[in-house]
């Protein structure tokens, strides 16, 4: 789960294969996207809770810091959760709702698995190590009913509906209404 030169030579791959210059990179089992974003959660919440509790009881914390720490806090947990709000509506967005591929939702969070040849196609270096370990068959499972896959697929319409709508409200609302 930690980087390495694997997630490096991904990611320049990636560059080339988003450009056209090179083959798409054969990804393991977590791709240096994935890595970032788990990652960043933790070090984004450690930034939100540690600011957040010196905004919630700044007497208690200006008796060991000084007070010029409340304003960065102030500066810190705000800049932080607009920063979340715009790597969600980005990357999220994009990894699990606008890849085509993907397109309305990535339905694996709710159908508990990846069809074969996705997997096969996604994650080619995982894929060929468990041929070769012999995992494979034991770890397929069989594809969910399309009723369920065709519920899922609606509710990530609805979803993106309601992700769009916010995101065009929410600029609404820094254009013409805050003032």
């Amino acid at each position: 789960m930690w980087f390495n030169r694997t997630d490096w030579r991904e990611f320049v791959g990636s560059l080339k294969w988003f450009l056209g210059l090179g083959p798409r990179p054969p990804y393991g089992r977590w791709t240096y996207w994935e890595k970032f974003d788990y990652f960043a959660v933790f070090w984004g919440v450690a930034l939100i809770g540690s600011t957040g509790l010196l905004l919630w009881f700044p007497e208690f914390f200006t008796r060991f810091v000084p007070g010029w720490a409340i304003n960065v806090a102030t500066t810190i947990h705000s800049d932080e959760g607009l920063l979340a709000v715009g790597f969600i509506f980005t990357v999220h967005f994009f990894n699990t709702h606008f890849r085509p591929e993907k397109f309305p939702i990535d339905t694996v969070i709710f159908t508990e698995g990846v069809p074969l040849e996705e997997f096969r196609r996604d994650r080619p270096r995982e894929y060929q190590q468990m041929v070769e370990r012999g995992e494979l068959e034991k770890n397929l499972m069989p594809p969910p009913a399309p009723i369920v896959v065709r519920f899922w697929r609606r509710f990530g319409f609805a979803a993106l509906a309601i992700g769009l709508s916010l995101i065009a409200l929410i600029l609404y609302a820094e254009i013409f209404a805050y003032r």
